[in-house]
């Protein structure tokens, strides 16, 4: 019994010696939040220490806010070249390069729910289409983990908005590319301002309104102190962020390494969906009973339905413009038609 377990000590002081030697890879990544905002917050309290644990130390993860490193729309060249390890960017940004991209950045009043759109990336075809975008830009430089949205988001304002018809000549900060397209549709005025500078944008008068985030994450900013107006919830936009490691990165860390990363970013996505849901409306719930002169603007079913109208021939058009963003339209099409979300 004592030269077994005598072996069966060695083995273990050998693996562990052996992952003590190994140093550990650290993957860098920069997201779309800011700095301060709840999402960002929770990811790094809560996760962070996470995909460390599971890996025995032999992973690490530094989610770094929005711009620390590099431009916002910079993020995937960085990626590619090594700068940044990955990213948990917004798709959205890259709307310039292809229509693609925005298709699948943000299907602007498509989808009912955040987990909606998550299962459409991971059953639906959305991260193979996402990944045929990076390998068109940056062939075998990019490896796509996975994408989704954390919230559908709610719309901050200074002025009410309570219909598609109040949309008339608001200003309004929204990313480039389909969010832009449906708010110039509805009459409304879109202007491209990275989410870092939104609070000063409404500050300044510059903006009306702001395609901003999750409530909670607005409210943490501050948005609404300045725009008392927020719609929630939301009736446009989840924006996707994707989850992109360097090819080099993903290949260094081997069959078991990808396994836990990727278990580790579904794991982390849903879990902190639903912990938004549930400080968006905790939040809501307080600012309604706080007196502060927050008003939270409910759209009626049928306002939700005109503005979906005229969103979906926004989809369709974007879907002339590339092959590959036909190809994100059709696959979405499908997979909402697949779920009973589309006759």
């Amino acid at each position: 019994m004592r030269p077994i377990l005598a072996a069966g000590l060695a083995a273990v002081a050998g693996i562990a010696l052996s992952v003590s030697a190994h140093a550990a890879t650290v993957i860098k990544v920069q997201t779309a939040m800011a700095a301060g905002s709840f999402t960002l917050s929770y990811l790094n309290e809560k996760w962070v220490p996470k995909l460390e644990a599971m890996t025995y130390g032999n992973l690490k993860i530094e989610i770094l806010p929005s711009k620390s490193v590099v431009p916002h729309r910079e993020t995937p060249g960085a990626v590619a070249a090594g700068i940044l390890q990955g990213d948990l960017n917004a798709v959205a940004y890259f709307a310039g390069k292809d229509q693609g991209f925005a298709l699948m950045g943000d299907l602007i009043a498509g989808y009912d729910t955040a987990e909606q759109m998550q299962m459409f990336c991971r059953f639906g075809g959305g991260v193979q289409v996402l990944q045929k975008l990076y390998e068109k830009f940056y062939p075998g430089k990019i490896h796509v983990v996975g994408c989704g949205p954390f919230s559908k988001e709610a719309l901050v304002s200074s002025v009410p908005i309570r219909t598609v018809e109040d949309f008339k000549g608001v200003k309004i900060r929204s990313p480039e590319g389909l969010a832009a397209d449906v708010f110039q549709r509805v009459g409304a005025s879109p202007t491209a301002i990275p989410f870092p500078e939104v609070y000063t944008a409404l500050d300044k008068g510059i903006v009306d309104a702001a395609d901003a985030s999750s409530y909670t994450n607005n409210e943490s900013l501050g948005f609404h102190k300045l725009a008392k107006y927020p719609i929630f919830p939301g009736i446009h936009s989840m924006a996707v962020l994707q989850f992109v490691i360097n090819q080099s990165v993903w290949e260094k860390i081997g069959p078991q390494g990808q396994a836990a990363l990727e278990t580790w970013y579904a794991a982390a996505w849903v879990d902190m969906t639903r912990a938004s849901d549930v400080e968006d409306r905790k939040t809501a719930a307080r600012d309604r009973a706080s007196g502060s002169g927050i008003e939270i603007i409910d759209w009626s079913p049928e306002e939700r339905a005109k503005f979906r109208k005229i969103a979906a021939q926004a989809w369709a058009d974007a879907a002339d413009k590339s092959e590959l963003a036909r190809e994100a339209y059709d696959a979405h099409i499908a997979f909402m038609k697949d779920y009973g979300l589309l006759d």
